[in-house]
Parts: C-alpha cells; structure tokens; sequence
C-alpha cells in the first residue's frame, strides 16, 4: 500500500511534472547538482518516493509518459536534425554502437555461463536482458512475448533492469568528468561545451547546464509551431506503423518499418532537411521536448522496488550487472583502440542499454548539441537489430541449459 494510489492521476502528474521541475532547477543551480546532472536527479528521486511508499511502482500514468510523452518528445529534439550537417558525426556513433552491442551479446552469454545452476529458465532472461541491452525497453516487451517468459521472470526482471540502468546512467554521466577517462580517451565535445561555460562566465548562480538553457525569446507562433508539427509527426508516424504491422509483411520488415520510434525519426529528420529553415527556425521546441525526456527520467526510477529485488531476485540484479559491466568493458576496451571519443562511447552504449529517449536525454543533459541527433538514431537503430539478436540467444542458449 502506498500514499498515492495507482489511480491518483492528478497526484502522480503533480510529482513526474514537479520532481524533474526541481531537477532541473538544481542542476542550473548548484555545481554538484550539474555533476550528477538533473537526469539522473529526476530518477534516483522517484526511486526513493517508490521505496518510501510514496508513489506506486506501476500506474497508467507512467505508461501514458511512454505512450504519449516520449513519442512527443521525439519530432521537438529533432527540428534542426539537418542530415546534411551531421552524417560525420552519426556515422562514428553508429559504428560505436555496434561495438556496444557485441558486449551486450558476449555479457548475457557470460552472466548465463555464470549463473545458469541459480536462475530457472536463464535462456529466456538472457534473451530478453540481450534484446533489452541493445535498444532498449521496447524490445524487452517484445522478447517477453517471444520467449512466453512467465509474469513472476518479467516483473523480477523489470526491477531488476530499472535499478540497474539507474546506477549505471549515473556511472556513464561521470565517466566523461574524471581526470583517467579525460587523460586516455578524446573528449572534443566535453570541451566546446567548458569553451562555451567560459564564455558564458560571470553569470552569478549558473551551471554548465544553466549556461547551455540560458533564455531565449519565444513567441505563441513558435509554440503552436513546435506542439502542432510534433502532434501531427507522431499521429501519421502511429498510423502509418499501425498499417504496416498489420500486413502480412515479413518480420524483418515489420521490425523496420513498423517501428513508430524509427518512422518518428525518419519523417521528422526527412522534413528538418527537406525544409531546414520552417523546423530550425522554431525556437522553444528543444526546451519543451527536453522537459518532456526529463518527466521520462522521473518515470524510469519509479517502477526499481528495492526490496523486492533484495528479497526476490537479488540474482537477477547480479545478472543484469554482469551484461553492463562487460558492455563497459568492451565498448571502451575496443573504442579506445579504434580512437573513439569517450562522449561517442558513452553515448553508445547509453543507447544500447536504455534505448534513443535516455541516450539523447544523456546528451542533451551534458550539453552535447551534436550528439542529440546520432544517439536517437542508433538507438532506434537498436530497437531493429536488438530483437533479432536477443531471439538468437534465447534460442540458443535453450539447446545448452
């Protein structure tokens, strides 16, 4: 039993929109703040109000942040998604995120090895934790499905992969700030980003974060602008995706095609470019849709139930660590031999973990302009390709355990 109940919609609204409110205000407001970043504020918060039975850890209202907001979300951050300017630059997160995606998959058969004797069914959690570990929540949903996972296997999973996307979003937000990943690895965007806060100094009580939002003029045609092109993008994008998927189109063009994430990202990329001038013009889109990614953030810590994952499947949190911790290792491991930027590596294997919304939300909340675009992209890229090789290790692991 908790304080506000599943059903108390106005509540909940009032503590998503008001906690990444005050998130954000402390991270523009206080240097330890900038550092954690108001991201992962907004979501350790909502995971202390979960375990203080505060708030409840499933509620219509967050799946309305995942079915509405997050997709909104998306065409706001995109506006100025010229392709033409930034192919360079997705062109290094893709090949980044790929080197991700091979220690997601070599994790999850190493925590499989490791554990098999200790978790029932391990080729089903592999599969699901391997499709989840590369793009994202979404595809755990549909490896759930596939695999015919029992409800007791995915709610301990869910858990257990929430508490520990937490901890590690806050390991990759510090990675790109201490003295031994700055000294080994290139960190071009860190620095325009300290370039820009010196430029920008003297402002009393304002951080990195205060500095990259500082005001800007907006108008009421800007707003209707930003919120009736994002309205439009994400209804045709949800239509269209509802059509394919309900042909008789082979699975791999369904998994393209139906994807409402990769047909946000394609319309809304394919219109900024087409028409470059209307979209990069609106100002206030990027704001609203970063305020929106934060309210996003508070969603993710709610559902990470301490205790039932110390009571009924500490396990399964060792389980997901292993798959993370091996990602790390490989992503940097072979990033630094190919000469990766260290925001590059953070970014992709943000995107692999938690999926486009919290690996541009990462960059975004870092100030790294440039990366908004490639990390939504390689990240829905995930969302394809995750499913295909989470289904792979699943079946295979079936025939050996």
């Amino acid at each position: 039993m908790t304080f506000f109940q599943p059903d108390d919609t106005l509540a909940l609204w009032t503590i998503l929109v008001g906690w990444a409110a005050v998130s954000i205000f402390l991270e523009q407001r206080y240097n330890w703040a900038a550092k954690i970043s108001g991201a992962i504020i907004g979501l350790l918060g909502a995971l202390v109000l979960a375990n203080l039975k505060v708030i409840p850890t499933e509620s219509p209202v967050y799946d309305a942040v995942w079915g509405y907001i997050v997709p909104l979300a998306v065409p706001l951050l995109l506006f100025k998604a010229d392709l033409r300017k930034i192919w360079k630059e997705s062109g290094r997160t893709f090949a980044a995120f790929n080197i991700s995606a091979v220690g997601t998959f070599l994790g999850a058969i190493l925590a499989s090895f490791l554990l098999a004797k200790f978790i029932p069914e391990i080729n089903k959690a592999a599969g699901m934790m391997t499709g989840s570990y590369t793009g994202g929540g979404i595809n755990f949903v549909a490896m759930s499905d596939a695999f015919q996972a029992s409800k007791n296997q995915v709610n301990a999973l869910i858990v257990a992969d929430n508490l520990n996307m937490a901890i590690y979003f806050m390991v990759l937000m510090i990675i790109p700030t201490t003295a031994y990943f700055r000294k080994h690895f290139g960190h071009p965007y860190e620095d325009k980003v300290e370039a820009a806060d010196k430029a920008a100094a003297g402002v009393a009580g304002q951080t990195k974060a205060g500095s990259y939002w500082g005001r800007k003029e907006i108008s009421l045609l800007d707003m209707a602008k930003a919120l009736g092109s994002t309205f439009v993008i994400v209804f045709i994008s949800t239509e269209i995706a509802k059509v394919i998927n309900a042909t008789e189109a082979p699975e791999l063009v369904k998994g393209i095609f139906g994807s409402k994430y990769l047909l946000l990202t394609t319309i809304t990329c394919a219109l900024a470019t087409a028409f470059p001038k209307f979209f990069g013009e609106i100002r206030g889109a990027q704001e609203i849709g970063t305020f929106m990614i934060y309210i996003f953030f508070v969603v993710i810590g709610a559902p990470a139930d301490l205790k039932v994952i110390l009571l009924q499947s500490p396990i399964l949190l060792v389980f997901c660590l292993i798959i993370v911790c091996v990602n790390m290792l490989v992503t940097f491991g072979i990033g630094k031999l190919f000469h990766f930027n260290v925001e590059e590596l953070c970014i992709a294997s943000n995107a692999n973990v938690g999926g486009p919304t919290t690996a541009a939300a990462m960059a975004i909340a870092k100030g790294w302009e440039d990366l908004v675009l490639p990390a939504m992209l390689v990240g829905v890229y995930g969302y394809v390709v995750g499913n295909y090789i989470g289904l792979f290790v699943g079946t295979w692991l079936a025939t050996i355990f």
